[in-house]
């Protein structure tokens, strides 16, 4: 379980997220859905332990101030660029194994799960972008952490690829993962989230399941109706 009660953070006199709360409970997926600016990426970091805050975060009951090192061991984080390094598919993934003392054999098996067992010896600078992001999964996966956070994981996408992605995600969410992911696209947020946080100039604006975007184009274009009808949205936190 993810629980962020009252996060601020301020950058001088920019307040880029201000007493921002919710919780992710164990085995679900949990959108920060809004628009760039809206503060989806300052969350993330901050539950990352990768900004200092104001407010608390805590990730299976862990500190992320006091005991950051043992909240980051039980986090897999897909940045939404991944940093490629000049070697092979293989190599990276088998690169990753050693650092977290994880069996080299944990390299194929990521590869074949996520779809990319045919191309360990390519290099990474080589694939195209749903296969980075498939291999960033993987990678994220490497120690098997329980809890999945994901900065915009289909941003610039093609629609196959997308979907691709989108699918491992389900998965994961049904082999038990708890997901967190900062996202501006309805579709994704649709297919995937269980549960929907609206952020809008660093604020909750509203929050409740995710078929209450259904009104809202699947491309992004349109206004969410914060209370659409028979919705059970609450403003400005979860109930």
């Amino acid at each position: 379980m993810v629980e962020v009660e009252h996060l601020t953070k301020r950058y001088g006199r920019f307040v880029a997220v201000s007493d921002v709360s919710f919780r992710v409970p164990a085995g679900s997926a949990v959108a920060l859905w809004g628009h760039n600016g809206a503060g989806k990426t300052t969350t993330l970091r901050c539950v990352l332990g990768l900004a200092s805050f104001e407010g608390r975060i805590t990730v299976d009951g862990l500190d992320v101030r006091r005991q950051g090192r043992e909240v980051r061991r039980r986090i897999g984080y897909v940045p939404q660029h991944l940093a490629l390094y000049d070697m092979t598919v293989s190599q990276i993934l088998s690169f990753f194994c050693g650092l977290r003392k994880v069996p080299p054999e944990r390299a194929h098996e990521l590869l074949e799960w996520v779809g990319l067992g045919g191309i360990g010896s390519r290099p990474a600078g080589t694939l195209s972008g749903g296969m980075r992001q498939r291999l960033a999964v993987a990678l994220a996966l490497v120690a098997d952490p329980p809890v999945l956070v994901l900065d915009e994981p289909t941003a610039n996408l093609d629609a196959r690829a997308r979907q691709d992605l989108l699918d491992l995600l389900v998965a994961l969410r049904r082999k038990g993962h708890t997901i967190l992911f900062a996202s501006h696209r309805p579709g994704e947020v649709l297919d995937l989230a269980d549960q929907v946080i609206v952020m809008e100039d660093g604020k909750v604006k509203a929050s409740g399941p995710p078929q209450a975007l259904a009104r809202l184009d699947r491309s992004g274009v349109g206004v969410v109706d914060f209370e659409p009808e028979g919705m059970p949205w609450t403003s400005p936190r979860l109930a």
